[in-house]
């Protein structure tokens, strides 16, 4: 009886250290994704910060302003 119950803990910590495994990758990607997606939509609007007053110094001085 003992040795069947200490059997199937040993099975169940090899399954947690799998789930454990798998969680963890999956954290990762999750975490990586974000990143990418933040830098996807802000990267764009910091670029336009340098490009717009260099638009706008251009157009304004082809006008003779």
């Amino acid at each position: 009886m003992d040795q069947e119950i200490l059997e199937k803990f040993k099975e169940q910590d090899i399954k947690l250290d799998k789930i454990y495994k798998s969680v963890e990758s999956t954290r990762k990607y999750f975490l990586w994704a974000f990143i990418i997606t933040i830098l996807a939509i802000f990267l764009p609007f910091i670029g336009l910060l340098f490009i717009i007053p260099q638009f706008l110094s251009i157009y304004t001085s082809g006008l003779g302003i």
